[in-house]
């Protein structure tokens, strides 16, 4: 009688180590196929992402000094060097923030000053510049000229400020 149970046992053993070794494998398979779907959505999410970095990129440095050749050829023609140039217009801009303000904000207000935040050089005569109290924003549009020897002349073109909601 033992004997028959060790035997019914070791069947009924060997039976559960097959049933568990094909259910595991067919685990193991749906997760593999899973995992390579995903694998692929991850893959065509990345193209995704790289052509749209790709377009917002030329759309961002279509407007801008850095590898405008007529702006280059400009400058050339004055003898003014491009190189940092870009750097030297924003640092200009920034540099007339003071604790009474920017002088080329036309705004006033009476409980906080304004400030550039951003400077954006489009091309060879203008520049966009972000500016805020903290609670109002408003936007710039400057013009400047380079000398040749390196100063820079900033004069206001245009100016908004954002309603208060």
């Amino acid at each position: 009688m033992k004997r028959h149970i060790f035997m019914y046992l070791f069947f009924f053993a060997a039976l559960w180590i097959i049933f568990q070794y094909a259910n595991e494998k067919k685990i193991f398979g749906a997760q593999e196929s899973k995992i390579a779907k995903l694998e692929e959505r991850a893959i065509k999410a990345e193209d995704s992402l790289a052509g749209l970095a790709d377009n917002t990129g030329d759309q961002n440095s279509y407007f801008g000094l850095e590898g405008n050749e007529n702006a280059y050829a400009y400058f050339d023609k004055f003898g003014v060097s491009v190189y940092g140039l870009e750097a030297r217009i924003e640092d200009a801009v920034i540099s007339k923030n003071t604790t009474g303000g920017n002088s080329l904000i036309p705004f006033e207000n009476t409980e906080r000053v304004f400030k550039v935040n951003k400077v954006k050089v489009l091309n060879h005569k203008w520049i966009l510049a972000d500016f805020t109290d903290g609670k109002r924003w408003g936007e710039l549009v400057l013009g400047y000229d380079v000398a040749e020897n390196g100063a820079i002349d900033l004069h206001l073109l245009e100016s908004l400020i954002y309603p208060v909601n």
